[in-house]
């Protein structure tokens, strides 16, 4: 069974990375939305599976996981053959903002959808034919977004002709020629990198051409009189393409490495241990929590994407502001949970699941533009490897460790009230082994709480550093911000 789940989680790691890096690539100028829309539908996947499966209505487990197994795969087989690498003008078209604003439409009423069924189902015994016909409407939904490349492949003008003309015409000719003199200047250009001010990226763009122009005219002059000694470029810059181990020298990298752990990480404990958190407050129905959370990760992942674009394109700031955003909302939904106020589960619950999932949206679009494309794969997939290191710290030492000492403490102080719910059958059952423990009230969580409030709080800090040393690096890319 281990070797199973072993094998069916490393399929599922494979997914994730073909989705991501295809879209990425594909539409370099959009990642926030890309990135937010996979990985909400990625977030949203278990509960649409359930849904599917209740209308199947098989008694047999096994059916369950046989269809887990057989419908992605039979999926991906059928649509390897239509996803293929775009490249120029087709990556950007002046009908992309419409074509997200429709998908984020219907992301926002699946939703919603799924959120009214889940409560239909929990409140009200449903016959299996409204089942299967709710179901319908969910695939309904699901495949709606399918109406855009429709729409634009059979129905759109034909302008493609119009922006070839724009892009720039290929030089083939005289390549070896040129090969010395670019590299010349690709050195002159790396040698003003170094040279320039700090803040001159900050100017306008016509003062910020005009310094550049002037240094670099007169490192041309100096290095043909041999006055200075032009060095030769070590590494890609940030923004440029990086391999997984020239990230791992660069400081920006695990920053976001270490924002990413300790904001997923924090989260990941609430999802963990929702259903006794839940239970301690004096909750009968767990489940509505956990569904409602999937809900929310949905919407944050969604939400995440968007808003940092609208940052990045609009104001040219660094993305990790809105990641810092989320590791606040995080921050109040966990001490939401350890004040333990009334309606504290349905108000944690709402914003630990937005903060958590607008990690996801963020932090591979972020990966993308400081350290490219070209290996987003390798870089994506060890970003990755915060969320269960975070998980086994934060959710599986520090939170189950507290609360198994305060539900220690509870069974010390009253030492007979779990024996006297026991059949009289099981005492002697049971008389050898030790109970099991149960931990009731907000004491329960109180200070894991307060602790992962704690860590979100110096993610933020990470956020910020990291938007503090980024800055430059947003302008370079998105141009002069608006006002």
């Amino acid at each position: 069974m281990c070797i199973l789940i072993f094998i069916g989680n490393n399929g599922e790691t494979y997914f994730n990375t073909a989705a991501l890096v295809s879209c990425v690539q594909n539409f370099p100028k959009n990642r926030g939305p890309i990135v937010g829309i996979l990985k909400g539908f990625a977030g949203l996947s278990g509960a649409i599976l359930t849904q599917i499966y209740a209308m199947i209505h098989s008694p047999d487990h096994a059916a369950l996981i046989f269809m887990v197994a057989v419908g992605p795969t039979m999926v991906v087989i059928a649509l390897m053959f239509l996803i293929r690498p775009v490249g120029g003008h087709r990556q950007v078209r002046p009908s992309d903002g419409t074509s997200f604003t429709f998908v984020y439409s219907v992301c926002l009423l699946l939703a919603a959808y799924l959120m009214g069924v889940m409560l239909l189902e929990d409140l009200v015994d449903l016959s299996h034919s409204v089942i299967v016909l709710l179901t319908i409407i969910l695939i309904f939904l699901m495949l709606l977004p399918i109406v855009i490349p429709v729409v634009l492949s059979f129905f759109s003008d034909n302008n493609e002709s119009v922006y070839e003309l724009l892009l720039p015409s290929p030089r083939n000719e005289d390549a070896s020629a040129s090969a010395s003199s670019e590299e010349q200047h690709e050195v002159i250009l790396s040698e003003v990198e170094d040279e320039k001010p700090k803040d001159i990226d900050l100017l306008p763009a016509s003062e910020r051409q005009k310094r550049i122009a002037e240094l670099q005219a007169k490192l041309f002059q100096a290095a043909a009189v041999g006055a200075v000694r032009v060095k030769r470029r070590k590494g890609p810059r940030r923004g440029e393409d990086f391999t997984l181990t020239q990230a791992l020298i660069k400081a920006d990298f695990w920053l976001l490495f270490f924002s990413l752990l300790l904001g997923s990480g924090s989260g990941l404990t609430v999802i963990d241990n929702l259903g006794q958190m839940s239970q301690s407050l004096g909750y009968d129905e767990t489940h509505i929590f956990v569904s409602m959370i999937s809900i929310w990760n949905f919407l944050g992942r969604i939400g995440g994407g968007y808003f940092s674009e609208i940052i990045v394109k609009d104001y040219a700031y660094p993305r990790a502001i809105a990641l810092a955003t989320a590791q606040v909302v995080m921050a109040i939904g966990h001490f939401t949970f350890a004040m333990a106020w009334p309606g504290a589960m349905y108000i944690g619950t709402l914003l630990v699941g937005l903060g958590y999932g607008a990690h996801w949206a963020i932090v591979p679009a972020a990966a993308s533009e400081l350290f490219g494309v070209k290996n987003f794969g390798a870089l994506y997939n060890f970003l990755t490897v915060a969320n269960p290191a975070g998980s086994l710290v934060f959710s599986g030492i520090i939170a189950s460790g507290i609360y198994d000492y305060e539900a220690e403490k509870q069974a010390q102080q009253h030492p007979n009230k779990m024996m006297l719910a026991m059949p009289g059958r099981l005492l002697n059952i049971v008389s050898d082994a030790a109970p099991p423990l149960k931990c009731d009230g907000a004491i329960c969580f109180f200070l894991s709480s307060l602790i992962m409030s704690g860590f979100c709080v110096i993610a933020v800090i990470l956020s910020l550093i990291l938007v503090y040393r980024t800055r430059i690096v947003y302008t370079s890319l998105y141009g002069k911000p608006r006002t």
